[in-house]
């Protein structure tokens, strides 16, 4: 069995320790993995769970760590210190489980497992499967939010040590920049050399720690990284200027470097800590989704409303949701009607109306009325828990772009490394002045530090992903969002996609009563015609029971209705009750469905009925039109529904009476005769073949579970609009990863030389290496300000509509 896991990863300094971790586990048997360096999380496919151990120990073998999660369960049904002992055993063998302990006098079981590698409801299967009781001891939710809320501490922590220490540093380096004022000429009195020496040791030995520890944990493993660099580059300067004093004692001062080895490990160490509060902000996204979850629901249990833990909601409960609540799980309303905020999980920015049998998706918010819901989906199955899921597999995947990266990055520090030793030697060789040579070797060690060029790439990826998440497209892997911003044609499916998906009734030529009447009657039915009839009079509209009803299957339904013998079909039914159909006025190439009715022998009306456009349809295809981008439409219809509403959209082409099967030979016809990526867009089961062989597949959010699963763009709104902007965020994203990388290497590619040939001094260098970080994260970050503009001018409009 194949087991997932995406596990937090401590202890990385910069992209090139997330590559050595990634190698190292992917040399283990049955083990796939990618460590992402942005998101401190590496993403972990296991053949065989029996492996997790080995996967586990390499890291830590390393020097990196690894996130746990503790959970508790109240445990019913033991009557011995055996029992305990049994079920102990039986959890700390289970796959994760790094230990656990049975408490029989407390009747509780505290495990401390591997996030990812048991759910709640496997240790309860586990629990319950010995012979006793489980119950979630904590108020708390879900695993991952307990994972996220454990991890948040312990990055507010990390960041106000790192604040304390850069504020420390600080203080202590700014004396020594009055030797560096004096040394240019502009002061006329030096710090002692003794004092230098005292301000600047727990710089370089107690802030600089960290660096130290990175550098030792990289060539224990034979490898190199930026602690290398700054290590490398700190301590030549340091003891350098250390033997100096140690040799002329006094006359010294004047011709030490200890602040620029202070200035450098200052710089750096504020630079990380911009850089870690920048990539928590590009990480927002997971964090604003997974506290959509509420804590506890309201669940009808033993006669009564109580209070349970999230976890402990089942499929088919029954649950109260009150105003200003979030509701709790998937379900489906039994009572009540509200208006929910559904903008977090859909984009859809003003409240929707739902009603009695509306189907509403948990971590929506209730405006307005108190619902009593029952829970359909519950768990890892929701559509909150599949949205996160989703969003984290893209955000743990890698660019071709970033794996090129990856391998310059290795290559990367030997190479400085052996330029910093030329530039040492040539300067020497040149001015014989040892102090002037070890400074410009300094500056090309600090300026070549590889963290912007790991960052370029995931941080873009997290952040356009997110953002794309919160505006209601969810993006499924890298590879499409490096594809979807090159697509040049689109195939759309017609029924759910550029049509409602459902029949309503488009003319009536009779009167208001008939129609009644005739609804009436058809609520012996449960046809898609008859349903849109019935929603043509209103729900509120109090219908007559219809009595005598009798089917006529492929012709029609008639029966009494109100004292009226009432009967709806097609002309054949009308032929064969003996009654003269009316004339035909409309034009029948508009694609309606026609029926007749007929209400005491004489036929006084005709319906149609259609599938009629979404109102963002036209304009969906109005924006691809001017970007240049084909539209083509595919149906299994009849021609002449099919050409009445390629024309009315004015689409490049259409492909009619197609099979589902049919679907991915246009799909291939298309991409043969387009100079560009071929795009499949639709939401039913018989779209999934067509999706799965575009080159991107967008499903629509209000599809069916197998088209969202198959495509790799899902659109949570049925607004065709979000095509486009899902092209956008795509072409936006990988914009922004373009200059990431453009402004990684300028830094690397004009600071080297300039270090090398003594232009730069190694504060400088120091100040610009941190900035490449800052910078390419500060782009990244710009992203956020991404708005969907197609998709976003209905939700404008609507909002100066209702103010």
């Amino acid at each position: 069995m194949t087991m997932h896991i995406q596990l937090p990863v401590s202890g990385m300094s910069c992209a090139n320790c997330a590559s050595r971790i990634t190698a190292a586990l992917n040399q283990l048997d049955g083990v796939t993995a990618s460590v992402n360096f942005a998101l401190e999380q590496a993403a972990i496919e296991l053949g065989d769970p029996a492996r997790l151990p080995e996967v586990l120990d390499s890291i830590t073998g390393q020097g990196y760590g690894y996130g746990h999660e503790t959970i508790s369960f109240q445990i019913s049904g033991m009557t011995c210190a055996g029992c305990s002992a049994r079920l102990n055993k039986m959890l700390a063998a289970l796959p994760g489980v790094i230990s656990a302990e049975v408490n029989f006098s407390l009747e509780q079981a505290r495990i401390l497992l591997v996030p990812g590698t048991q759910t709640l409801a496997s240790l309860r299967t586990h629990i319950e499967a010995l012979g006793f009781g489980a119950q979630l001891a904590q108020g708390s939710v879900s695993q991952r939010r307990q994972q996220l809320l454990a991890r948040e501490e312990q990055e507010a922590a990390a960041a106000r040590q790192a604040l304390t220490q850069v504020v420390i540093s600080a203080l202590l380096t700014l004396p020594l920049l009055v030797g560096m004022v004096a040394m240019a000429g502009l002061f006329p009195w030096h710090l002692p050399a003794w004092l230098e020496l005292v301000l600047a040791t727990p710089v370089q030995f107690w802030i600089g720690a960290r660096f130290y520890r990175g550098a030792w944990l990289a060539l224990k493993n034979r490898a190199a990284n930026m602690d290398v660099l700054v290590v490398t580059g700190t301590s030549a300067a340091y003891f350098y200027s250390l033997y100096l004093l140690l040799t002329l004692g006094v006359a010294a001062s004047g011709k030490l470097y200890f602040e620029a080895s202070a200035i450098i490990i200052t710089l750096i160490s504020l630079g990380k800590l911009l850089e870690a509060r920048a990539r928590r902000s590009t990480q927002s996204a997971i964090r604003e989704l997974m506290a959509l979850r509420p804590d506890t629901a309201t669940v009808w249990r033993g006669e009564a409303w109580q209070s349970v833990a999230i976890d402990e909601v089942l499929r088919g409960d029954r649950l109260r949701v009150l105003v200003g609540e979030r509701v709790p799980v998937d379900g489906k309303i039994l009572s009540g009607a509200s208006e929910l905020d559904e903008s977090i999980l859909t984009g859809e920015s003003l409240p929707v109306p739902r009603a009695l049998g509306d189907a509403v998706l948990g971590g929506a918010i209730n405006r307005s009325g108190v619902l009593e819901i029952e829970a359909t989906t519950v768990g890892e199955d929701s559509s909150l828990s599949k949205i996160i899921a989703l969003v984290e597999r893209a955000q743990m995947g890698k660019a071709p772009l970033q794996q090129l990266v990856d391998r310059v990055s290795a290559i990367f520090v030997p190479v400085v490394m052996a330029i910093a030793l030329f530039t040492l030697l040539a300067w020497y060789a040149y001015s014989n002045d040892f102090g002037q040579a070890l400074l410009a070797a300094v500056a090309v060690l600090v300026i070549a530090c590889p963290c912007a060029l790991g960052l370029a790439t995931p941080a873009a990826i997290v952040t356009g992903t997110g953002v794309a998440a919160r505006h209601g497209i969810l993006i499924k892997d890298v590879d499409t969002l490096q594809k979807a911003h090159a697509i040049k044609a689109l195939i759309f499916d017609k029924t759910g996609t550029l049509t409602q998906g459902k029949p309503v009734l488009a003319s009536w030529s009779g009167t208001d009563e008939q129609l009644r009447l005739a609804a009436a009657l058809q609520q012996a039915s449960e046809h898609p015609l008859a349903l849109a009839m019935r929603e043509a009079v209103g729900k509120e509209v109090v219908l007559p029971q219809p009595e005598a009803v009798e089917v006529r299957v492929g012709a029609g339904i008639l029966g009494q209705v109100a004292g009226h013998r009432v009967a709806i079909g097609n002309p054949s039914l009308l032929a064969q009750l003996g009654i003269e159909p009316p004339q035909q006025d409309e034009a029948p190439a508009d694609g309606a469905t026609r029926v007749w009715v007929a209400i005491d022998g004489v036929a006084v009306a005709i319906a149609a009925l259609a599938d009629t456009l979404r109102p963002e349809s036209p304009e969906a295809i109005a924006i691809l039109r001017q970007r240049g981008i084909a539209s083509w439409l595919v149906s299994g219809d009849a021609p002449a529904p099919v050409a009445h509403i390629a024309a009315k959209l004015g689409l490049d082409g259409a492909f009619d009476s197609v099979l589902p099967a049919g679907k991915v030979e246009k799909v291939e016809a298309l991409r043969a005769r387009t100079q560009g990526l071929v795009a499949m867009v639709g939401d039913g089961v018989n779209d999934a073949p067509a999706l799965a062989a575009a080159d991107v597949g967008i499903a629509m959010g209000s599809g069916s579970d197998v088209a969202m699963e198959t495509a790799s763009i899902t659109l949570m709104r049925s607004d065709p609009r979000l095509v486009a902007d899902a092209i956008d965020i795509s072409a936006a994203t990988w914009r922004t990863i373009q200059q990431n990388l453009f402004w990684a290497f300028v830094f690397n590619i004009i600071g080297i030389p300039l270090a090398a040939l003594g232009y730069l001094s190694p504060e400088l260098a120091g100040a610009a290496m941190a900035l490449s970080s800052i910078t390419v994260l500060s782009n990244s970050l710009l992203l956020k300000r991404w708005q969907p503009r197609a998709g976003g001018q209905r939700q404008s409009e609507s909002k100066r509509s209702h103010p």
